[in-house]
C-alpha cells in the first residue's frame, strides 16, 4: 500500500502587483494555515517519506513550513514539470518516485489538484481550498503502477474546517 497526499499551495500574497505568478510568496492566513494543517496531519499519523513541490514560491513555501511543522527532515524535491501542470503529467513525476518511499506529499496548483484528485478516486470533491489535503490510500506496492480510479479517500481537510 502506497499513501498520497495531494496537497494545495497556501494562500498566496496578491498585494504586490509587480510579482509574476511563479514569484508570489504566502500572504498572513496562508502561513498561519500551514501551523493548522500540519497539526492536523499529525494528528492523523501523516508524515511524508518524500516531498515533492511544485518550485512556485507559494508551493516552495508551503513544502517547508508543512516539513518543518510535520518533522519532515529530508529533502524536498522540486520539480518545474509539477508548476502549471496537467494531470496526466504529475502522475507521470509519481511514477518515477522510488519504491522505499510509501507515503508522499506533492505540493501544487489548482485546478490540477482537483482534477488529480478526482481522477484518482472514486469519490467527487468540487474544488480543493488553498492548503487543501487529500489523502489517497492506493492498492500498489510500486509507484509506477499507479492508476486512475483506484485510490480510496482516506479524507479531505483544508484550513476552514479548523478553528485558526
Amino acid at each position: 500500500m502506497k499513501n498520497l497526499y495531494l496537497i494545495r499551495h497556501a494562500k498566496s500574497d496578491w498585494n504586490d502587483e509587480s510579482k509574476n505568478d511563479f514569484d508570489r510568496g504566502l500572504n498572513k492566513r496562508g502561513k498561519k494555515a500551514i501551523f493548522t494543517m500540519a497539526k492536523a496531519l499529525k494528528e492523523r499519523k501523516a508524515v511524508p517519506d518524500l516531498i515533492l513541490s511544485s518550485p512556485a514560491k507559494r508551493a516552495k513555501l508551503t513544502a517547508k513550513g508543512l516539513a518543518k511543522e510535520t518533522g519532515y527532515s529530508g529533502k524536498i524535491k522540486y520539480i518545474d514539470a509539477l508548476y502549471m501542470a496537467e494531470p496526466k503529467t504529475v502522475v507521470e513525476e509519481i511514477k518515477k518516485v522510488n519504491d522505499k518511499y510509501k507515503t508522499l506529499f506533492v505540493i501544487g496548483h489548482n485546478p490540477e489538484t482537483t482534477e488529480l484528485s478526482n481522477i484518482l478516486i472514486d469519490e467527487y470533491i468540487d474544488n480543493v481550498p488553498t492548503l487543501g489535503i487529500v489523502a489517497i490510500k492506493l492498492p500498489i506496492d510500486h509507484w509506477k503502477k499507479l492508476k486512475f480510479e483506484k485510490g480510496k479517500l482516506k479524507f479531505f481537510i483544508y484550513p476552514k474546517m479548523f478553528k485558526q
